[in-house]
């Protein structure tokens, strides 16, 4: 498992809104048995008051999702299987978020 992998979220019942998980984590760290995970979210139209750092979007098996790094978490990397994307190519955007996050937007 790598930082910026992407993996579908194991908690069934809230797949359907946060289908997937993208892992923040540093490799350094893998020696863990957890790791910090931010969701992914299906928001059709996000709210027009978030600021741009938490509004940014992906893609993941062609889907458009939200970042939701207000909801980042850690879990056990156990719960983690196959990872079906990454998102290092958005590894900026993913940082900026989570910056914004901790740091104020």
């Amino acid at each position: 498992m790598s930082q910026f992998d992407v993996f579908e979220n194991p908690n069934r019942a809230q797949r359907a809104g946060f289908p997937y998980l993208v892992v923040l984590q540093s490799d350094q760290l893998d020696h863990f048995s957890t790791r910090l995970v931010m969701p992914l979210v299906r928001m059709p139209n996000p709210p027009a008051m978030l600021p741009r750092r938490l509004a940014q979007t992906v893609r993941v098996a062609g889907e458009a999702l939200h970042l939701a790094p207000h909801l980042s978490a850690s879990l056990p990397a156990r719960l983690l299987r196959r990872p079906v994307a990454s998102l290092r190519a958005q590894a900026d955007t993913l940082r900026d978020a989570l910056d914004a996050v901790i740091s104020g937007v």
